[in-house]
């Protein structure tokens, strides 16, 4: 849950897209999204964050 509250905060304040975040912030996409996936959440393109 901290992750997504995290990932979500930096991307309303600071990134317009998940790809720029993790280039930004040296992140492995598909680890990101396979962690979070696992807990429950997706992303939404449409609204910039997870769900």
């Amino acid at each position: 849950m901290m992750l997504m509250s995290v990932i979500n905060m930096k991307l309303r304040d600071f990134y317009p897209s998940i790809e720029d975040l993790c280039e930004d912030m040296d992140i492995d996409r598909q680890d990101l999204e396979s962690i979070l996936n696992k807990a429950g959440f997706e992303y939404s393109k449409e609204h910039n964050r997870y769900m």
